[in-house]
């Protein structure tokens, strides 16, 4: 299990990042979503609360080249679930569960972003409550190794949650020209009891350069309630 934050520290472009686990004293349930860009279409955005959730917005409507893949609900509530990913497949997702499908059947008519040479996966999470805990599941949909006629579809469950335990995915492996796609299993990750102390850490180990905005949640797993906090390099 590695340390979260010097994680962090060690990759300049990790790109979009989700973590989830649970906190060492078995309270609460954390999210973290982070989103991060070279271009100036990707940081021209910022985080904004919506009324069920989280989405992305143009920070200055005027500079927005391409709304298409930037913009998006990244987090969704439907029930007692939790949904956050890195593009519109949030909606899928929350379709799919209202329609009684699983996390992991919403998902099969979705694969990998079309943004050739690159193909930035499709990385989601969701948190389920149950009883005095929760579980959680990551998927990443990516193309076979640079190929987009073929998509791979990877699908990460823990259940239960273990105390002080997250995981964490994200779309790059490291930065490059074009940036090396995420790899192997979810990285084990320490997770802490303060959601101020989880949000400072992972913003401030975020690169400098390219961090644009970061939510995080905390789950009371006893009452269902929540706390949340947003922070966006750009501020209105």
């Amino acid at each position: 299990m590695q340390d979260l934050n010097k994680l962090l520290q060690t990759n300049a472009y990790p790109g979009r990042g989700i973590v989830i686990g649970a906190t060492p004293d078995g309270k609460h349930a954390a999210i973290a979503y982070f989103i991060m860009g070279r271009s100036e279409n990707s940081r021209n955005r910022v985080f904004t609360a919506t009324s069920d959730g989280v989405r992305t917005e143009a920070f200055d409507a005027s500079k927005m080249s391409d709304p298409s893949l930037v913009i998006y609900n990244c987090v969704r509530v439907l029930g007692n679930k939790t949904i956050v990913s890195n593009g519109d497949q949030t909606d899928t997702i929350y379709e799919g569960l209202d329609k009684q499908k699983t996390f992991e059947e919403s998902l099969q008519c979705r694969e990998f972003e079309p943004d050739p040479p690159i193909y930035t996966p499709r990385i989601s999470g969701i948190v389920r409550p149950c009883g005095d805990g929760f579980n959680y599941a990551l998927s990443i949909l990516k193309s076979a190794d640079g190929n987009p006629d073929s998509c791979n579809r990877f699908l990460f469950t823990y259940k239960p949650a273990v105390k002080g335990v997250g995981h964490f995915i994200h779309t790059y492996n490291c930065d490059g020209n074009p940036p090396e796609v995420f790899s192997g299993e979810p990285t084990a990750v320490t997770i802490v009891n303060d959601i101020n102390e989880f949000t400072q850490g992972i913003w401030q180990s975020l690169n400098e350069a390219n961090k644009i905005s970061l939510f995080t949640r905390f789950i009371d797993l006893k009452t269902g309630e929540y706390s949340d906090k947003i922070i966006n390099k750009n501020v209105r």
